[in-house]
Order: C-alpha cells, then structure tokens, then sequence
C-alpha cells in the first residue's frame, strides 16, 4: 500500500470520521497493542484510552473500563482494527456529550472527529473573498466565480492549485508560482506535491495544520478544507494588527508597560482593545470582551461606524429597535467605506465569531481613526526589533507552533517569558525531560512561578548541553531576546539532530555515533557530487551558497523531477539570487520539508538557516526507498509514495509524536513512513567513516 493512500478502513463512512494522521496514530498505537502479545482484546484498551488528551479529563481508567464491558460483555474478546475506531468514537461522543457538546471555532485550528457540521454562511463568505480576490488570476479565473451553494469550492481545491494561490493572497511571496503545478488534468504526484507544496506554507506562515493531511486536501474533505482556508484569510485580515505593520497603534496605551503588554496580545485581542478604545470616545458604555454575543445586537457596530465615518453614519441605526434592521443599516454604512460584504445581517444577530471578526477587521483596514503623533510613533518605532532579530523570531515562532504545541505562539519575545510554551515545546523534543509537578500553567500572577518554569528550562538545557553559561532563567523572564534567540536555536539544532540520529537508530538497532553539523554537511556535498554536479560548500557559512546553485543541484539530487532548470538562474546578480532562493525554498517545501527561513536568509547566508535547510533536505532523502531512482517514487497504479501527509520534515515529525499532545514513550523517535533500513544504514555508515575536515561547528 502505498504512503499516498494512507491507511484505508473498508468502512467508508468509518474512514470518514477521521483525518489521516489521527488513523496513523491510532494504528500505530493498536499495532504496539498488538505487537507485545500478538493480539489486541477489550481488556487492552482502557489504559490506552485513558491516557489520551480527549479522555483524560473525562474519564478514568475504571470509568472507560466501565463503557467498554457495556458493548463487549467479554474482556477477553479480540478486536479489530475498526472495531478499536469504533469504540473510540463511542468513548469520543461521550466525552463531547459530558463537556457539553462545545464545539471549536475553525480559527482555532482544532478538528473534531464526530462533528463535523459545515456552516453555509461561512462558506459563501470564504468563496465571496476567493471570487474577489483570485478573480483576476490566469490560471483560476476560467474557474470563477465559485458559486457558493454548490461544491464547486472543495472540486477546486482538490487540485491544490486554490489554497497555494490563496496563501499567496495572505502573505504574498510565500509560494514561488513557479513551483505550482497548473496543469488542467494533474496526475495523483503532482496533486500531491501542490498539497505537500500548500501545507508546509501554510504552515510558514502560522497556520496550524497537525491534522491535517495531504490526502484529505485530495479528498477535498469540507470542514478540513474551510477550516484551513479560514485560517488563510484569518492571517491576511489580520496582517496589519501589529506594531511593526501599523505603528499608529501604539495609541491605544499611555505608556511603556502597556506597549509591552500590546506587543505579547494575538492580533484578534489587539482588534479588540482597538473596537473599544473608539467605542469609549464615543460614548458606548459597555465593554466588548467578543466577535459574538457582545456585538449581536449591532450597537457596537453603529456607535463604530459613527465615530470613524460619521459622515455615512448617523443616528438612524441605532434609532432601529430591530437588531436585523439595524444589522442591515449597518453593513450598508459600511460599505460606503468599500467594505466588501461577506457577512449577512443575519451572522451578525446570530452572532458569528469568525464572521463578525472579519468584519471588524476590514473596518480597521479601511478607516482605523488613529492619528500619526510622532513622539508615540517613534517610541513604537523603538520597540521593533533589526531585520535579522525579526527573521530569526518568525522563524523559531513559526517552528513552534508547527510543532502542534497546546499554547499558539503569537509574539515570541512575550509570550516564552514566563516559560511555559518552551517546556511545552522540551516535552515534544526530550520525551519526560519536564518535571510537570514542578512547573506553573499560566496565567501566572506571581512573578517567582514564572522564574521557576524558567529556571527549569535552564536546568533541561544544560541535560541537553546546551551552552548556558552564566543563563539563568530570570534572562528569560526578562524576555532577553539575544539569550531567548540563542536558547531556542540551540533547541532546534538539538531537535534536528536528534531526529536524524534517531533515523539511524531505527534502522540500525542502535545508537551509534551523535550525529554532528559536520556529517550533514559531508553528506550533502558526497550527494551532489555523485549526482554529477560540481558545486560543493566549504562550510554554512560559505559566501557560494548565496547564488542559490548548491542548493538547486542538491534538491535536483535527491529527487531528479522536482527541480525544473529551465527556471533556474546562474546566481550572478541580487535578482536571480532572489529568484533562485524564492524558488529553493518552495521546491524544498513541494518535496516535503518542513522549514520557514526566507529568501534574504539564503542570499544573505545566515549559518543556522543554511544548517537546516540542509538537515530537512538530508532528513526527507535518508527516508526514499534504495534499489530505484529517487525519482520513481509512484507505485504501480500512478499513486505516489511520500507520507499521507506530506509532512517529511524535521518540525512535522516532531509533531506527529502522539494525538493527545503529551510525549509518546519515544518522544524524539518518530515513525518513519517508506524508510529502507540499508539505504539509511549505507549512508550514515560512510557519514562516519568520512573524516571531519570541517571547521564549522556548533
């Protein structure tokens, strides 16, 4: 079977509950059932199902014990593999009905595997904004309009060539178009390769996609679908909602404690504090804590509209006594401000969160009543942090949350001081390294219990040996972003590492040597150079590498089709350094890495982001079957044979270390989906046997 397919279930409908990487992670986990005694019987279960996250709240072993003997009289009666999916959708729905049936919104990024209900306001504002904004696109616009009340959206999107578009829409740049396979009749690799290709971007760019994988954007499975593409629009109407972007903002604070507090608010709290500062000048009494109850009567937007626009505004709306009324005059008033109509009178007295915040976040785009003080400019100004500083916090934010943590990251600097998203992200990397007995879960009021939590990342670090000389953890709740930088690289280096090393170990049956900066680097130039290229790097830090020209050849090496040379460029001049960079970055991600440096790294040669393209690129080939070209990766009936999820690298594979968010027994050992133990074996072998003549270390 091939990786494509993924793990099919004979039941339809049963195979339809679950998203691709919840069946692999369930299957693994009744494999290691059935592997220690041979079979897999009802008395198996409830420890198992009692440790995952979905229950562990809900039920105890002997309450789960309790449900199971209910259907299956007998203990020791065997069960099959649906038959344990089965049991857990039962287990599931009683945990739901016990919570109260709450469901979560799609900009939180959560699935569920029982409900499943699509809201048809939200998808015709999702197609509204698809039609408004691709309209023009030569390669979709013989596709649109889309018409909402038919499934012309999810028939589109199972192409791929939608979503990478509309990532694109978001945070232009993203996607080199010329990586996107735009073909009228795609075979099965190419449409995978635009899935792999649109969720390791998504991904680059904050969305969360854990569960998410490639063949349910094949399947063009609706609530994954609309939950993704909420999350796209999500990050382009919030784009602006951020000191860096709008300055101007720095206005809604009297001083330099609340900017600080400004800086660690997610985008959709700052549109919030926003609403209310206005609302307040207006003379609006109450305070809004929400995008759903609190503005479903339309006060708010009318007391809005008029303080920013009064000249479309006016007493009439709120003279309405009828909220649908009102709602309606509303929205007219609105969009003399040209703001497009994606929501109906009717969302905003249902009160729709994801809807309404939309909306507010198209008035702020279009009239946001700030002024330009120049002395709180400046200070705003002040806060930012230099190019460099800026790239590499994106980038270790964006990791983060890659890495399906429970707390999102949304300002690293902020939002790791009281350190609990970093012994969050030590218990995903170093599996029972955390004394959770010990830490303190935020909100946190007391300053000495955040410089605990922090003091215990200090402490892990040095078990790691992590360089931590003279770092104390109150570095880290002083949010030192020099220390904070250098702790967190460490961190993913040792991530890294240990993932390719682990690669070894499970081929091999044992440990070996540690794998160094220095192999990585020998493997990667022995690649190129078999492959009949003459590029090679002395080191990260390598001025060559700008041109792009290593890099290219050595994608082109490990996988001969992906790279298309015709595009390609010599690298001589900043242009095609650009170019050539823009295009490795969404070549390496169309194959499978998992990574989120930017152009200006690769032209600019940052040594830590050179490292881990490298280590993502050697990491996806160690896994490709031996004994064929690595460009014969389709089985006999045309299906290509990468992961289900198209998630081969270094982060997704952290990621998938278990469905309940807590560390699997082997935290740091991820299963390897199409490894060939003496392909992996054969290469490591003479990584260790090569000398290392590199003088670029740590």
């Amino acid at each position: 079977m091939s990786g494509f397919e993924g793990v099919i279930v004979s039941d339809t409908w049963l195979q339809s509950q679950f998203t691709q990487v919840e069946l692999r992670t369930l299957k693994s986990r009744y494999l290691s059932i059935r592997n220690q005694s041979g079979r897999v019987i009802v008395g198996d279960l409830p420890p198992v199902f009692a440790k995952l996250k979905a229950f562990t709240e809900m039920f105890t072993e002997d309450e789960v014990k309790g449900v199971l003997l209910e259907s299956n009289k007998d203990s020791g009666e065997e069960i099959d593999f649906e038959s344990y999916l089965r049991t857990y959708l039962n287990l599931q729905a009683l945990a739901t009905a016990k919570s109260g049936g709450s469901k979560s919104s799609f900009l939180k990024a959560t699935t569920t595997t029982v409900h499943h209900a699509i809201n048809e306001s939200e998808k015709s504002s999702y197609v509204a904004h698809i039609n408004s904004y691709l309209a023009e696109d030569s390669f979709l616009k013989k596709f649109l309009p889309l018409d909402p009340s038919t499934n012309s959206l999810f028939d589109l999107a199972k192409g791929g060539v939608l979503l990478c578009k509309l990532i694109n829409v978001a945070v232009p740049g993203t996607i080199d178009e010329r990586a996107i396979n735009t073909k009228t009749s795609l075979n099965p690799w190419e449409r995978n390769e635009n899935h792999t290709l649109c969720l390791n971007s998504a991904k680059a760019i904050g969305c969360t996609v854990v569960n998410i994988g490639t063949q349910d954007l094949v399947e063009a499975r609706p609530h994954l679908v609309l939950g993704l593409i909420s999350q796209i629009i999500k990050i382009q109407l919030l784009a602006d909602l951020n000191l860096k972007k709008t300055p101007q903002l720095v206005e809604l604070v009297d001083d330099s404690k609340d900017v600080e507090e400004l800086l660690g608010l997610p985008p959709e709290k700052v549109l919030l504090k926003w609403m209310n500062f206005h609302l307040k000048k207006a003379g609006y009494e109450k305070q809004v804590t929400n995008f759903s109850s609190d503005v479903k009567d339309g006060e708010a937007y009318a007391y809005l509209l008029n303080a920013l626009a009064p000249e479309h505004s006016g007493p009439a709306a709120l003279d309405k006594k009828d909220p649908t009324e009102r709602a309606n005059l509303v929205l007219e008033q609105a969009e003399k401000l040209d703001c497009k109509r994606y929501l109906t009178p009717k969302d905003i007295v249902e009160g729709s969160p994801n809807l309404n915040l939309a909306f507010v976040a198209q008035i702020f785009h279009h009239r946001n009543g700030l002024t330009t003080d120049s002395k709180k400019m400046s200070f705003a100004e002040m806060m930012t942090d230099d190019a460099e500083t800026s790239r590499e916090e994106r980038c270790f934010r964006l990791w983060i949350n890659s890495l399906g943590t429970a707390t999102y990251v949304n300002n690293l600097f902020e939002d790791v001081r009281n350190g609990w998203v970093l012994l969050e992200v030590l218990d995903k990397i170093s599996s029972g390294a955390v004394n959770w007995k010990k830490a303190t879960k935020p909100p946190i009021k007391m300053p000495f219990r955040k410089v605990e939590n922090c003091n215990q990342v200090i402490e892990i670090g040095k078990e790691l040996n992590f360089s931590l000389v003279n770092v104390a953890g109150n570095d880290i709740v002083q949010g030192n972003k020099k220390l904070i930088l250098a702790y967190l690289w460490q961190l993913m280096r040792f991530s890294m590492l240990q993932l390719l090393k682990n690669l070894r170990l499970h081929s091999q049956g044992k440990a070996g040597k540690e794998i160094t900066d220095a192999n990585i680097l020998n493997w990667a130039n022995k690649k190129v150079k078999k492959a009949g290229r003459t590029s090679q790097m002395d080191s990260f830090k390598d001025r060559n590498l700008s041109s792009g020209v290593f890099f290219l050849e050595l994608l082109s090496a490990v996988e001969p089709r992906v790279v298309n040379w015709s595009l390609a460029t010599k690298g001589e001049t900043e242009e095609d350094k650009k170019l050539n960079a823009t295009y490795i970055i969404s070549v390496a991600r169309k194959l499978g890495c998992s990574i989120f440096l930017l152009p200006e790294d690769i032209i600019e040669v940052n040594q830590k982001m050179m490292l881990t393209l490298t280590a993502s690129i050697m990491y996806w080939s160690l896994q490709q079957p031996e004994g064929e070209p690595e460009s014969s990766l389709n089985s006999p009936d045309g299906s290509p044979t990468a992961s289900a999820d198209g998630e081969t690298g270094l982060a997704s594979a952290v990621s998938k270390l278990s469905m309940d968010g807590a560390a699997s027994d082997n935290a740091t050992s991820p299963q390897i989906e199409n490894e060939n133990p003496s392909k992996v074996e054969n290469e490591q072998s003479s990584l260790e046997n090569e000398k290392n003549d590199t003088s670029d270390g740590k």
